[in-house]
């Protein structure tokens, strides 16, 4: 009988040229035994891997495509190797797997197939900035993207910023990075000034930023966010 393969959820680094302090040993270990990916994007998990110097021979590793337009029935499939005893890892475009991303409906499938699922501790943007924002760690939702219409993100965010005031969870969201600027302009234009405003913005990269204000104090001076890949989050006064 052949033993089930492990489904590994492999981080990938948030910013450039930082895998060498964010990247544990166990990471690199499992990248280096591992010979069947479920990848974001095929170019980006390349460079990846061939950026952590392990020896691994890329002509020798299989890829298949795992994103936000991968059909369910396709998804089983890919975990296929697991089935006959060969390990698969998932390697998103930034972050852990799983968490903001296509990842975890592989991971669900892995778990109606009884595939064992071994997540790696890595660099997560949402994470990362509610332990850096002094907000509630206890109690918080992370809301992905914002609505694109104007009209519906503006009451989304003062529908937000009426449950922090309520009961003291944090709100987290985030943009597209080329709308950072405007969504910033919106946040100290429309939110009450005492709301407390949380911006982490390239986190674990040279320039890192994360700072929180109250709304009123961030009007004074707004940050430049454009292009910017960076996490919001939201909590009541103090």
């Amino acid at each position: 009988m052949i033993s089930t393969g492990k489904l590994y959820l492999i981080p990938n680094v948030l910013a450039e040229s930082t895998a060498s302090h964010v990247i544990s040993p166990q990471v690199k270990e499992v990248i280096s035994q591992t010979r069947y990916f479920l990848v974001e994007n095929f170019r980006t998990a390349r460079r990846y891997i061939s950026s952590l110097k392990l020896g691994v021979d890329l002509e020798e590793v299989h890829m298949e495509l795992l994103d936000k337009k991968t059909p369910m029935a396709a998804v089983e499939k890919l975990l296929a190797p697991a089935l006959n005893g060969e390990d698969v890892g998932i390697i998103s475009e930034a972050g852990c797997p799983g968490i903001a991303d296509p990842g975890a409906v592989a991971v669900a499938a892995a778990h109606r197939q009884n595939i064992q699922v071994v997540p790696l501790a890595g660099p997560s943007s949402m994470f990362m900035a509610l332990m850096a924002s002094g907000f509630n760690g206890q109690a918080f939702t992370f809301h992905g993207y914002l609505p694109i219409d104007r009209k519906e993100r503006l009451m989304l965010l003062k529908s937000l910023e009426n449950q922090t005031k309520r009961d003291g969870s944090t709100q987290m969201f985030m943009e597209t990075p080329f709308r950072n600027q405007k969504l910033m302009e919106d946040l100290v234009q429309h939110l009450q000034p005492d709301t407390l405003l949380c911006i982490a913005a390239n986190i674990t990269a040279k320039d890192e930023f994360i700072r929180t204000l109250r709304v009123v104090d961030w009007k004074k001076k707004l940050p430049d966010l454009h292009k910017i890949p960076t996490v919001f989050l939201l909590s009541k006064p103090a």
